[in-house]
Order: structure tokens, then C-alpha cells, then sequence
């Protein structure tokens, strides 16, 4: 659902379709300018274009160096998907299977792991007991997403994805 910027490649005519709409991204009523890359992604897929991962393609980047500018990407990666989450609603039943229960789960994810968190932190408080459950369901849900695209894209370094998901 998202061509990193670095990585993306477009068919010139492809893209030229879909200009007016890529440059027109507003945003609670305000022109936007974060997440283009996803948005662009899901304007080419609403166009009924495809696209491809390339497991060997390279690409340089700039990259927060820092807690602070690392949160604030963060940030904005956030709500650029959900953002455009509802953009790509209509989309997902005709797309692929996992990449539906992925968008969904992006969404949803931060949700439950707030409460889970919530959750957690009150039986602390509450009667003094260290909240094993809800640390291993956590790591477990991350463990089995990540697991599952490491399978379908071949690449098992995608496991380490898992150790995105305490920093996120």
C-alpha cells in the first residue's frame, strides 16, 4: 500500500494521469504534503495500476539521526496512514488477502496496543503484578506479522520488523 519514495518507480504516463490528484492532497481542509509516497501508491492502485516489490533494488536516503526528529517521522508516517486508509478503503477487498488484514491491522494496531498498554500498566498499579500476558501477546501478534511477510516476500530479515514494533 505504500512505494517508499527512495525505491518508487513510476511509468511516466501513469503518473501523468494522475497528477492533478497527487498534487491536490488536502488534509482536514489544508493543502498536505506528508505522506506522498502513500498516497501516490493508492492513487496508482484506485487507477487500476499494480504494483511490484523488487527485492533487490537499492536506494540511498536521508535518515533521522536522533530520538527527535525520528519521533516526528514517525509522527507523520502515522497519520499519513491513516490518512489514507480511508483514501484506500473501497481498494481493499480488491486487492490481496494479506495486504487487506495488514492495512487493518495498521490501523487498529496502535489502538490495541495503547489499551493493551493502558491495560497493563493499571494491573501494575492495581494489585502489584507484572503484566507477562499482555508483553508476550504483543510480541507474539508482531512476531507472526512480520513472520508472514518475511514468507510471502522470501526474505527472512523482515522478522527483524519485530523490533520495530516496542520503539513504534
Amino acid at each position: 500500500m505504500c512505494c517508499c519514495g527512495p525505491c518508487a518507480m513510476y511509468r511516466r504516463s501513469a503518473l501523468a494521469l494522475l497528477l492533478d490528484q497527487y498534487e491536490a492532497q488536502f488534509f482536514r481542509g489544508k493543502p498536505s504534503d506528508f505522506g506522498e509516497d502513500r498516497h501516490l501508491t493508492i492513487l496508482m492502485l484506485k487507477a487500476g495500476f499494480r504494483t511490484e516489490y523488487v527485492p533487490d533494488a537499492i536506494a540511498a536516503t536521508v535518515v533521522p539521526h536522533s530520538i527527535r526528529p525520528y519521533l516526528r517521522q514517525q509522527l507523520r508516517w502515522a497519520r499519513s496512514t491513516f490518512r489514507d486508509t480511508f483514501l484506500a478503503w473501497r481498494l481493499l477487498p480488491e486487492l490481496d488477502g494479506y495486504l487487506t488484514l495488514d492495512v487493518i491491522g495498521q490501523n487498529l494496531g496502535p489502538l490495541l496496543l495503547a489499551i493493551s498498554s493502558l491495560a497493563a500498566l493499571a494491573q501494575l498499579l492495581i494489585d502489584g503484578s507484572i503484566p507477562w500476558w499482555t508483553g508476550l501477546t504483543i510480541a507474539a501478534m508482531t512476531t507472526v506479522r512480520c513472520s508472514v511477510a518475511a514468507l510471502r516476500a522470501r526474505e527472512l530479515r523482515f522478522i527483524g520488523f519485530s523490533l520495530h514494533t516496542p520503539i513504534n
